[in-house]
């Protein structure tokens, strides 16, 4: 096994268009998310399926059809699937144990929602030492409103992935990634 772990971070069916809380893109970000999984499987990367459940909450309830992962990028049967209940995927989660466990140094992160969980994910993967590696093309987010004021989408993506780009790690497209 190499020292690189895929972190593939909440592409549940709440987020797809007959989910609950359907993201822009979701789709294409999945298709993407899908290569880097095969590619990342190929070269024996430990492969960490994580899913967001919130207990009471008005989506991602747990048992329900919205809190499974979608079968796009469905985990192999031998991955680890950590289940979590805050954006950032390392909070009272095994997933830093695991992680130290197979002497992983590199992660590279995926999925849903770049402005929250992908970001949050992230930035505690730099904080705890990881070199971090998000693919851009394989995270997908929505419209937010705050003030009375609407961003669009592609303009929340890129404002987040701006900022990692700037101090969390390396930003790259899928392509980019599948080249290396």
């Amino acid at each position: 096994m190499s020292n690189r772990a895929i972190l593939v971070v909440d592409l549940q069916n709440e987020y797809w268009p007959t989910g609950n809380f359907p993201l822009v893109g979701i789709e294409a970000a999945a298709a993407n998310a899908a290569r880097v999984i095969t590619h990342a499987r190929d070269k024996g990367d430990l492969v960490v399926n994580i899913r967001h459940e919130m207990p009471g909450g008005p989506i991602f309830m747990p048992g329900s059809d919205g809190a499974q992962i979608n079968a796009a990028v469905q985990p192999g049967a031998d991955e680890p699937v950590i289940t979590k209940n805050f954006p950032n995927s390392f909070r009272e989660t095994g997933l830093d144990d695991l992680l130290r466990e197979n002497g992983i140094e590199d992660v590279v992160v995926i999925g849903a929602m770049s402005h929250m969980c992908v970001d949050a994910t992230t930035r505690a993967a730099n904080d705890l030492g990881y070199r971090t590696v998000t693919v851009h093309d394989a995270c997908a987010t929505r419209d937010l409103e705050f003030g009375g004021v609407t961003t669009a989408a592609p303009q929340v993506h890129a404002a987040f992935m701006a900022a990692l780009a700037f101090l969390y790690g390396e930003v790259i497209g899928t392509d980019e990634l599948l080249a290396r």
